[in-house]
């Protein structure tokens, strides 16, 4: 939607002229702008003082950020979702753990899959300095 270049005070202007007896047509030509973009002025911003309009702006302006959060929140657990999905095997390559360790050596302690570089019953071997 093409925004308006006129002001919310200068809207408010025009519709007090209708107000104080002025016809439509002639405020539209005095303007130049449509009877139609007049009365949608008329339907939104009838009885309302400039402080008003700019509460109402202030507050449209904080519902579209809070929907922005919102939409990010969405895809953030859309993505999370996607990521636990994920079978055990997945998860491992995406951790960067070795496919073949056997299914007896996958998981450490609470299921936790074990990357490590050795296996539990060949420990890396200790090397001290002498």
């Amino acid at each position: 939607m093409k925004k308006s270049n006129r002001t919310e005070e200068r809207i408010l202007g025009i519709l007090r002229e209708h107000d104080a007896g002025a016809k439509c047509a002639d405020l539209c030509r005095k303007h130049g702008m449509s009877e139609g973009t007049f009365y949608a002025w008329k339907a939104k911003y009838s009885g309302m003082t400039v402080s008003d309009s700019k509460r109402l702006k202030a507050l449209e302006d904080e519902n579209a950020k809070l929907k922005r959060l919102l939409a990010e929140q969405i895809l953030n657990i859309g993505a999370m979702k996607e990521l636990l999905s994920k079978n055990g095997d997945a998860r491992r390559e995406a951790r960067g753990c070795r496919a073949s360790e056997g299914p007896s050596r996958a998981f450490g302690a609470a299921g936790v899959p074990n990357c490590r570089g050795g296996s539990e019953d060949h420990p890396l071997p200790v090397t001290t300095r002498a």
